[in-house]
This record gives C-alpha cells, sequence and structure tokens, in this order.
C-alpha cells in the first residue's frame, strides 16, 4: 500500500496547491471550499494507506523481486450481504431533502444516515470471536452434563 498511499499524498498535494491558488487569485469562496475539501478527501484515504502499510508491512506489490505466486492465498473478508449501504443511500437523500426542505428533515436525514455508518463500520466487529464457538457449546472447562460417546470430534 506503499505505492498507493504515495499516490493519494501527490493527489493531496495537488489539491492543496490548487484550492491555495485558485483562493489566493479569484476569491471566490465555492471553489476554493470544494477544493478543500478535496485536499482533505484525498488525505484522508492517503493517511489510511499509511497507517495500512506501517500495521500491516509490505505486500508482494510494494517489492520489486516478488513473484506471483507470493500474492496467492486468501484475500480477506468479504461479506456476503448487508442493509446498511441502501440505508445510507436513504439516509443521503433524506438529509439532501431536508436541505432543501427544513431542518427537522434534514436532522433525520442525519440520524439515519449516522445509524447507516455506525451499522456498516461494526457489523462484522466480532465475527472473529464468534468464528470458534458453536451456537450450542459453552465455554469453560466443566462440563454438568454426562460425556457423549457417539462425538464426532476428535480430543
Amino acid at each position: 500500500m506503499r505505492t498507493e498511499a504515495r499516490l493519494f499524498t501527490g493527489v493531496a498535494a495537488f489539491f492543496a496547491v490548487t484550492a491555495a491558488g485558485y483562493g489566493w487569485f479569484s476569491h471566490e469562496p465555492a471553489g476554493t471550499a470544494a477544493l478543500t475539501v478535496a485536499f482533505l478527501m484525498a488525505s484522508l484515504v492517503a493517511f489510511f494507506l499509511r497507517v495500512q502499510y506501517r500495521k500491516r508491512g509490505p505486500r508482494a506489490q510494494d517489492r520489486g523481486d516478488a513473484e506471483v505466486l507470493d500474492t496467492a492465498g486468501p484475500l480477506g473478508f468479504f461479506p456476503p450481504h448487508s442493509p446498511w449501504p441502501i440505508t445510507a443511500a436513504l439516509g443521503a437523500v433524506v438529509l439532501g431533502l431536508g436541505i432543501v426542505y427544513g431542518l427537522w428533515l434534514a436532522l433525520i436525514g442525519f440520524g439515519v444516515l449516522a445509524l447507516a455508518v455506525f451499522g456498516l463500520v461494526f457489523q462484522y466487529a466480532g465475527r472473529d470471536a464468534q468464528r470458534f464457538s458453536s451456537p450450542g457449546e459453552e465455554s469453560g472447562s466443566g462440563s454438568s452434563g454426562p460425556a457423549s460417546s457417539t462425538s464426532t470430534r476428535s480430543p
């Protein structure tokens, strides 16, 4: 992710220079604000990629001597289905309509959007802890029931 972090750092630097020059010469606040927001968004992505690079280390794509086989293996977890993207879209639409029609609708839209973002972030937060225990299995060393002789698990 080192290359991607450098790329987005360059994009952020471009938008910062462009926003400063545009604001200096035009004295127009809307364009300056839009370029500043673009700078902030590119900076956020660059920061995220740098943190991931420091946390996980270099990938095979970051090394010049890597082979194709080095990238083999599981890629990660991809959720099969989620209701939260639709909820986020609904919240964004209601928030946009609320900006036009009234503060009360904007507040409802902001609440729905905040709920959707919270749901997206924490939907699979505890999946690693739940992976190792089955629904009917209790954790602990002692068992109150008799041992079953038909168990299929090896000791």
